[in-house]
C-alpha cells in the first residue's frame, strides 16, 4: 500500500518484510539508466550506501552512453553497461538482463522503475527491492518503497533509503579523474593558448529541451561583455553529439571571438570533465556538465528557464540566475506563452553581471570547496 509522504509503503503484511533491523546485505545493485546528468546525480546515494555497509560490493546497472562518469568510483564493485544497440534482439535482452539480476544481489535499488529495470529486478532473488511509491501494475516487482522527498536531486534520490537508516548529509556529487586525465588538460589547454594563470570559463550553450536553453545570440553578448570587462579571460565553448551548430551560433554572433577557444573535435565526456575540473568557473544552461563541476568542485552559474532548483546544489558556489517570472519554474519542456519569455527576455547585460561577480569571487578564492 501507499503511506503518506515520508513514509514507507511495503508488498505484503509479514513482519520480516517489514523490519530492516539488521538486515546486511552483501551486494547491492542501484538501477539508473540515464541520463547523463542523472546518473552522476545518484553518485551521493552510492557513496552513502557504501557508508552504510562498507563491506558490500556495489553494483550499478546504467546504459552504455553514462559508464564514463561512473569509471574510478571507489564506491562501486561492477558496472553493468547496457548496449541497447546490441540487445535490440529480444532474447539477447532477456538473456542479458537475466545475467545481471542473478548475481545474488541482496538488495536492489531502483531509481526509475523503466521496464528494462524492471526484467531485472524481475530475475533477481534479492529479499528487498526499494523504489518510489510504483503504480499498482509494478507493485509486484518490488518489496519496499518510499515517496521522494522535494529538495536537491541527489537528496530526492536518497530520501526512499531512510528505512535502510539512511538520510543525505550533503555529499555531493562525484566524478573521479585520474592524475594522467588531469595532466591531459592542462597539455590541451596549454596547445590552445591557456597557461595556469590564465581565467578559463567552460561554457554550456546547448540543451534538448527548448525550453531550458538560452538563446545562442544572448550567449554571444554575455561573454561579449564579460571579455570586454575582463579581457585576459578565455571561453572554452562545450557540446556533444548534435550540439556543434549551437556552439557555432555562439561564435557567429560573438563579437570577441579571440576570447573563445577554437572549438575543435568535440571532447569525450572525461575529457570535458578534465576541462572542467582546470575551469575557474562553468558558465551555462542546466544540463549535465554543471553537474560534472559540482561533482569536480569548480563553482557553477546556471541560466534557468523552466528548470527548478532541483537541479541546483544548495552552496554558494553553485548559483543561478533567471528573469523570475511567476510562471517559474514551470518544469515543461513546452512553453504555453509566446516567444519563451523567460529565456528571451533574460537579459545578457543582467548575466554577464553574474557571471563576471561569479568568475572574480572564484579568482579570488571566495568559494571553498564542499567537504561532503
Amino acid at each position: 500500500m501507499d503511506e503518506d509522504f515520508g513514509r514507507i509503503g511495503f508488498k505484503g503484511d509479514s513482519q520480516a518484510m517489514r523490519d530492516l533491523t539488521g538486515f546486511s546485505p552483501r551486494r547491492i545493485l542501484v538501477c539508473q539508466l540515464r541520463q547523463i546528468g542523472d546518473v552522476l546525480l545518484a553518485t551521493p546515494a552510492i557513496r552513502l550506501l557504501k557508508a552504510r555497509f562498507p563491506e558490500a560490493e556495489i553494483h550499478v546497472l546504467t546504459e552504455k552512453k553514462c559508464l564514463p562518469v561512473l569509471e574510478n568510483n571507489p564506491d562501486l564493485h561492477t558496472i553493468w553497461p547496457l548496449d541497447k544497440a546490441r540487445l535490440k534482439n529480444p532474447l539477447a535482452a532477456l538473456l542479458y538482463y537475466w545475467k545481471v539480476g542473478h548475481q545474488g544481489y541482496d538488495l536492489i535499488v531502483d531509481f526509475q522503475q523503466l521496464p528494462r529495470c524492471r526484467w531485472v529486478v524481475l530475475f533477481s532473488d534479492a529479499a528487498v527491492k526499494f523504489t518510489f511509491p510504483p503504480p499498482w501494475y509494478n507493485r509486484w516487482a518490488y518489496t519496499h518503497w518510499a515517496a521522494f522527498e522535494e529538495g536537491y536531486s541527489a537528496k530526492t534520490k536518497a530520501s526512499i533509503l531512510k528505512a535502510l537508516g539512511i538520510t543525505w548529509n550533503g555529499v555531493r556529487p562525484r566524478l573521479y579523474l585520474t592524475e594522467t586525465e588531469r595532466r591531459w588538460a592542462v597539455d590541451w589547454l596549454a596547445a590552445q593558448g591557456v597557461g595556469p594563470h590564465t581565467p578559463l570559463v567552460t561554457v554550456d550553450p546547448s540543451h534538448r529541451r527548448i525550453t531550458r536553453q538560452w538563446p545562442a545570440e544572448h550567449f554571444a553578448r554575455a561573454l561579449d561583455l564579460a571579455a570586454e570587462k575582463k579581457p585576459e579571460t578565455r571561453f572554452l565553448l562545450l557540446y556533444g553529439p548534435g550540439e556543434l551548430p549551437v556552439v557555432q551560433a555562439v561564435k557567429d554572433a560573438a563579437r570577441m571571438k579571440d576570447n573563445i577557444l577554437p572549438t575543435g573535435d568535440m571532447l569525450t565526456l572525461r575529457q570535458m570533465a578534465a576541462v572542467i575540473d582546470r575551469a575557474d568557473l562553468h558558465f551555462g544552461n542546466c544540463s549535465a556538465p554543471r553537474h560534472f563541476a559540482v561533482a569536480l568542485d569548480t563553482p557553477s552559474l546556471a541560466v534557468l528557464g523552466s528548470t527548478s532548483l532541483a537541479w541546483t546544489f544548495p552552496s554558494p558556489e553553485h548559483s543561478h540566475v533567471d528573469k523570475g517570472l511567476p510562471c517559474q519554474p514551470c518544469n515543461q519542456n513546452t512553453c504555453r506563452l509566446v516567444g519563451l519569455p523567460c529565456l528571451r527576455e533574460l537579459e545578457p547585460e543582467v548575466v554577464a553581471a553574474r557571471l563576471l561577480d561569479c568568475l572574480e569571487r572564484s579568482l579570488a578564492g571566495d568559494f571553498k570547496p564542499h567537504e561532503a
